[in-house]
């Protein structure tokens, strides 16, 4: 069954697997311990460290262990805005972060701090001036992903870790993602990692504090990590994390070439083989491993499930796979479709054959989607004789992507000029209309508040 949600967590790595279990039999004891079995530890959890930091590119001392990439997130933010207090308590971000860097966003809001997002293009990256001019002289913090998990676009790292440093700022980099593809751009000056992104075990985050930058960890002191991560450290994880980090990088490139060759094969395919598709991303600058597109008048979660019954393990950014019922923040940033969105995130080993059998259940599987919601033909009818000037819409209580189909239905009942207009307090239907507009040459009005809900106006153009 081909597994393509290695964005989310990536098989375990053969190395990995070997470490662990060669570990679990020499690393069980307290590495801070004198006797035998603590100094054998030691130095597991001592060689660990140095071949993690030879991968990220810092010093073994700059270098801690957390329980996960989200923690080391969390941990780093508020280390680095607790000690540039006394600068102030401004925070920089993209607007398409990891959820874990928006949620310590919130958290400093909610403390009385303030923070900046950074907006992104189409392709979800952000304009590495635009980030300059976001920073001011309160700043503490900065922080911007190497590239994004959604879509798989890279940021421009270089330019805005050197924008930070002209104006003092510390840059923090989650290179979650990437770490196993690559160094990251050098002037960064805090580094966040999760091991299971690149084929690690769970449970296992990397944080890097330069030298010099000031950091003041939060919470009870512990005398283990630098004080930085507390708790007994799962060293058995930590060195099958480290393991594998070394073993992805050893194939990096020739695996880069290969899964790139294999996603350019889907963006440059699924628009011809499904119509009314969206593949968003920037189509040059990505990770190598990871596409991502949009099906007008799909649901995203059936869609999932149709896939997943064909054997396709898959992901999406869709509202309608989260129980929030509101569409990813980085399509929504993007300004993107979000309905009937599909992440394709090839792990380490994908064969040409598996992606070619994608391709082949793919139309079926969307067109029967689109039957079963009752989605119009790829084009709209002609105006009927004698039709309205305007047309509304009632899809209020009515989910993605019900409003778009009920949109595209009756877009043919007005005559060129004409409007339509959808009454819809789904969340999603801000994003997804303006999208169908823009796929399908029609005028987007604007929107406007409505009794209940949200009116969007529509002016048919073709």
């Amino acid at each position: 069954m081909p597994y393509f949600d290695a964005a989310s967590a990536a098989p375990l790595h053969p190395v990995a697997r070997q470490a662990l279990l060669a570990a679990l039999d020499e690393g069980w004891a307290d590495p801070a311990r004198l006797y035998r079995e603590g100094r054998r530890a030691r130095l597991l959890l001592d060689a660990a460290r140095e071949a993690a930091a030879e991968a990220v590119g810092c010093r073994p001392d700059e270098l801690v262990f957390t329980p996960s990439g989200t923690r080391a997130l969390h941990d780093g933010i508020a280390g680095a805005l607790a000690g540039r207090r006394r600068v102030g308590r401004h925070l920089v971000v993209s607007a398409v972060e990891h959820s874990a860097v928006l949620h310590s966003a919130d958290a400093l809001r909610a403390a009385g701090g303030t923070v900046t997002e950074v907006e992104v293009d189409r392709a979800g990256r952000v304009d590495a001036a635009a980030y300059a001019a976001a920073l001011r002289a309160d700043t503490a913090l900065a922080a911007l992903q190497s590239a994004n998990h959604e879509v798989g676009t890279e940021q421009p790292v270089a330019e805005v870790a050197e924008a930070c440093r002209a104006a003092g700022v510390p840059l923090l980099v989650d290179a979650a993602q990437s770490l196993g593809w690559g160094p990251v751009a050098p002037g960064w000056s805090l580094l966040t990692a999760s091991a299971h992104k690149w084929g690690g075990p769970s449970g296992v985050g990397l944080l890097a504090v330069r030298k010099g930058v000031r950091f003041a960890a939060q919470g009870p002191a512990d005398e283990r990590e630098s004080g930085r991560s507390p708790g007994f450290p799962d060293l058995p994880a930590v060195v099958a994390a480290a393991a594998s980090l070394r073993a992805v990088r050893a194939e990096a490139a020739a695996e880069d070439a290969r899964l790139r060759a294999l996603v350019e094969r889907v963006r440059s395919r699924v628009p011809g083989l499904v119509p009314d598709v969206e593949v968003v991303g920037d189509p040059v600058r990505r990770l190598p491993h990871l596409v991502t597109f949009s099906c007008l008048y799909v649901d995203g979660e059936t869609l999932l499930h149709a896939l997943d019954r064909e054997g396709f393990s898959v992901s999406s950014g869709s509202s309608c796979t989260s129980s929030t019922l509101r569409p990813s923040h980085v399509l929504q940033a993007m300004g993107v479709l979000s309905e009937g969105n599909v992440r394709l995130s090839l792990p380490r080993g994908t064969s040409p054959e598996d992606v070619e059998a994608f391709l082949g259940v793919l139309p079926g599987v969307v067109a029967s989607v689109r039957e079963a919601l009752g989605a119009p033909a790829a084009t709209a009818p002609a105006a009927a004789p004698g039709a309205g000037e305007e047309l509304v819409v009632d899809s209020l209580g009515k989910r993605c992507p019900i409003p778009v189909i009920e949109l595209a239905k009756v877009i043919g009942d007005v005559p060129v000029g004409g409007l339509v207009t959808v009454l819809s307090d789904d969340e999603a239907a801000r994003l997804d209309i303006p999208a169908w507009c823009s796929m399908r040459g029609q005028e987007y009005v604007g929107e406007r508040p409505a009794e209940t809900g949200v009116a969007y106006t529509v002016r048919r153009r073709t």
